[in-house]
């Protein structure tokens, strides 16, 4: 009988949820749902005034995973240096490629996101849409920056300005 490794997420700690972004999470408990007893995760998104209980059993499963290391945030970092890579495709097919890279919760397609919808001064205005994903995308982005750095939000958006702002030089 083979066990599933559970995976080692610990109160305090900070974590990825897909869908959400980085979270907090602020303990384990148990309750009974419908007959059943369930171990749950309790995490915060303080940002978002928003809690969220996950099934510990079914967290790795769903996507959640610990923050980047470094090295991955550098790389992120890195790819936001890249020419922006935009599809000939249809903006709404486009968009729904964005929106699923961003909720994948995976750094480096976010990173690609930022990347590929960043618009300098002299550029075209971004429509309310690609300025929506370009938003969520970034603030994933940031979020995630400043919980790898250590860093408070405002030093991590700094950062990815600069590297935006340098690739636009």
């Amino acid at each position: 009988m083979t066990k599933t490794k559970k995976p080692e997420f610990r109160p305090n700690e900070f974590v990825v949820y897909p869908a959400h972004g980085v979270g907090k999470i602020i303990s384990i408990e148990e309750q009974e749902i419908a007959g059943i007893h369930l171990e749950l995760f309790v995490i915060s998104f303080e940002k978002d005034k928003m809690t969220l209980r996950v099934p510990t059993h079914k967290a790795t499963e769903i996507g959640m995973r610990q923050l980047s290391t470094p090295d991955v945030v550098n790389k992120a970092l890195d790819t936001l240096k890249g020419k922006a890579r935009v599809k000939r495709a249809m903006w709404s097919r486009r968009a729904q490629e964005y929106e699923q890279k961003i909720n994948s919760g995976d750094l480096l397609s976010i990173a690609e996101v930022v990347r590929d919808l960043h618009r300098t001064d002299d550029q075209r205005e971004q429509s309310y849409s690609e300025r929506q994903l370009y938003e969520a995308a970034l603030e994933r982005l940031t979020r995630e920056v400043a919980a790898v750095s250590g860093a408070d939000e405002a030093q991590a958006q700094k950062t990815v300005d600069s590297v935006l702002t340098s690739r636009a030089a």
